[in-house]
């Protein structure tokens, strides 16, 4: 028996080689040659469900020998192959089939072309066969999916597939509609004229009534970017993928509600993560805060509408802070014992940066009758800060999973196994995260002066500023921000062989997680270090065991549980390393900054600048390009933001 007939668990669908075409919530991942069923990763999804498992374009004469693949932007590619079978027998091939892939939200349309150079008359039959499907993208990310029971009825052209409450319609103009053991078929027969061209054409329209997001109506451009003019060439090259990915995976709530109707956000990212994510959807928005402070207002203004309410275990919701995932359904992780609400607050960075995104949108110019709107729900983000956010009492802001069926680490690196010491024993919570302290200390400065500017006299605070000892005061959040930085430099700061530094954590005794690792980089430029102290970390982030060359990594080298290809425990993710370098930027580290920017840049173009979620922590020393994370998401709405981070860096040079 091998070692494959063994394995019992399923396997999650890796994808660093496929193709994806997209528009939000709609996806098609299909191989290099456009056929649709090769991979575990394949289909055509729609929210969360993939409706059509398998699809396959078949001639009836010729084997196609596909030879092309050309992306046209986030939601376009052309697949060119040869049809042989029906050419002529010199060398040079005669005879084209171009495969034209289009998708929007809910529809994917295909056109075949056949392009003959023959001087003679061509017949044959064009095939298209389906396999519909309306599996959970769960059970697809967990390498259990299974069809679901569907009704198909067929016309003369087109077709209608069931299943539950989605279904898809087929329309192939031309075409013979019927099924095959299960399968839609349509076939075209064809006539191509001497040196002439034939097309078909078909489309998938998908509906989903319990959609909890929408595609946003209008496109993004990136206002105030202009890829091809930075003098920089690499960095063009991603801007103009990056924005047409961000524009891509841009979201609305339904129509339908007053919860943020007709406000737009970044989804988080293809396949998994096609919904409303706070934390990724700010860090995306803020990272793109330079371009556009209209994307940031909505965003902010979703996430208001959504804000908690109650103090509820079992969704991790608590008054005044900030969701951290919406979904249609539950959300069940196989073999972890985790089953996630459709809305789940289990965040403990949100909220946090909720208000700084808030505070640096007012700055960049967002309306002041927008942020007016938005202080009720800044004063319930800063009240769950100061008062809600510290689960123990310590003075620090921290999580723990009071469900027992969460999360069990709530910061971004949200894998179970990512606070680690640096023996690779796992640290126990409540859990305080160095960064999130960090987020709170600039949060509470920020959130003191808006209140100045918008408060009112509401919670005790007048017009001038001052107040009568509520934990809302501007005077009592400048002074409880204080004292967060001075207990966070006695009880955080750790000497190991590898140097001086923040350590990740506190743990649940109050001892500081030791390991070296990426998280201190976002405490640049949040105030809560001094100007040596953000020197210190800086000069270690770009030392060997951090620095990749191709980003920061997420956890050092000198660490026993390093692992270049570890989640959250050796590998690089884009929008990390992107944050880190806006940090060094922001006190003033700029060639820091560069440093880390030169690498973005070179693993944007080792990853032909469709940057994925992470990759591995391989020094480029050892290897001419990135190692992929194969089961790395992309594009991802914060990695692609990051070329917006590199934009400002490189400008200042």
């Amino acid at each position: 028996m091998t070692a494959a007939d063994e394995r019992v668990q399923p396997l999650q669908p890796l994808f660093d080689d496929a193709i994806v075409v997209l528009r939000a919530p709609t996806q098609v991942w299909s191989g290099p040659d456009g056929g649709i069923g090769g991979q575990p990763i394949d289909g055509v999804y729609h929210g969360d469900v993939r409706h059509v498992r398998a699809l396959s374009a078949q001639c009836r004469d010729s084997e196609v020998e596909w030879i092309s693949t050309a992306p046209h932007g986030p939601s376009r590619v052309v697949f060119g192959g040869l049809l042989r079978g029906l050419d002529d027998p010199s060398p040079d091939p005669k005879v084209r089939l171009l495969r034209d892939r289009r998708v929007a939200d809910g529809r994917m349309t295909e056109t075949w072309t056949i392009a003959s150079r023959l001087p003679v008359r061509l017949e044959t039959v064009l095939t298209l066969r389906i396999e519909p499907e309306f599996a959970s993208l769960h059970d697809v990310k967990a390498g259990i999916a299974a069809s679901a029971p569907l009704a198909i009825e067929t016309t003369d052209a087109a077709a209608i597939v069931r299943s539950g409450d989605q279904s898809f319609v087929l329309a192939a103009p031309g075409a013979a509609v019927g099924t095959v053991d299960g399968a839609l078929t349509a076939t075209w027969p064809v006539a191509v004229a001497p040196g002439g061209t034939v097309s078909a054409s078909f489309t998938i329209d998908l509906h989903d009534p319990t959609l909890v997001v929408h595609g946003a109506p209008s496109s993004w451009t990136g206002v105030g970017a202009r890829p091809g003019e930075t003098a920089h060439p690499r960095l063009d090259r991603w801007l103009d993928v990056a924005l047409g990915d961000l524009d891509a995976l841009r979201l609305t709530l339904p129509s339908d509600r007053d919860e943020g109707e007709g406000d737009a956000f970044f989804a988080a990212g293809a396949p998994w993560f096609f919904t409303l994510f706070g934390r990724d959807s700010l860090w995306a928005a803020r990272l793109v805060l330079p371009l556009d402070a209209g994307v940031a207002a909505s965003t902010l203004r979703v996430l208001a509408a959504v804000q908690g309410v109650d103090d509820d275990p079992a969704t991790a919701q608590e008054p005044g802070k900030i969701l951290h995932e919406l979904r249609s359904s539950a959300l069940e992780i196989p073999g972890e014992g985790v089953v996630l609400p459709p809305r789940y607050y289990g965040s403990v960075d949100s909220t946090p940066l909720w208000v700084c995104l808030l505070a640096d949108a007012w700055r960049a110019g967002m309306p002041e009758s927008e942020v007016r709107a938005l202080i009720p729900a800044l004063r319930g983000a800063l009240r769950w800060i100061v008062e809600s956010g510290d689960s123990d009492g310590d003075g620090f802001l921290d999580y723990i999973d009071r469900s027992g069926r969460g999360l069990a680490n709530q910061g971004w690196k949200d894998s179970g196994d990512s606070i680690q010491w640096r023996d690779g024993r796992l640290a126990e919570g409540p859990i305080a995260l160095c960064e999130v302290q960090g987020y709170a200390y600039e949060a509470a400065l920020a959130g003191a002066e808006l209140l100045e500017r918008f408060g009112g006299d509401e919670d005790g605070v007048r017009e001038d500023g001052v107040g009568d000892g509520d934990a809302l005061d501007p005077r009592a959040l400048r002074e409880w921000a204080a004292s967060l930085r001075a207990r966070f430099r006695e009880a955080y700061w750790v000497e190991t062989p590898e140097g001086r530094y923040p350590a990740i954590a506190l743990d649940r005794e109050k001892r500081p997680v030791d390991t070296l690792t990426s998280n201190i980089g976002h405490l640049l430029g949040t105030g809560i270090l001094d100007a040596g102290e953000e020197r210190a970390i800086a000069e270690l982030l770009l030392a060997g065991s951090m620095s990749s060359g191709y980003g920061i990594r997420t956890m050092s080298t000198g660490a026993d549980g390093y692992w270049p290809l570890s989640y959250h425990g050796g590998s690089v993710w884009v929008h990390d390393t992107a944050i880190i370098a806006r940090g060094m930027r922001q006190a003033g580290l700029h060639d820091a900054a560069r440093a880390v920017a030169g690498g973005l840049l070179a693993a944007a173009e080792g990853f032909d600048y469709r940057v994925p979620e992470l990759h591995a922590g391989d020094p480029a020393t050892e290897s001419s390009v990135p190692t992929p994370y194969p089961a790395a998401c992309r594009p991802q709405a914060w990695s692609a933001a990051a070329a917006v981070v590199c934009l400002e860096i490189l400008r200042d040079s």
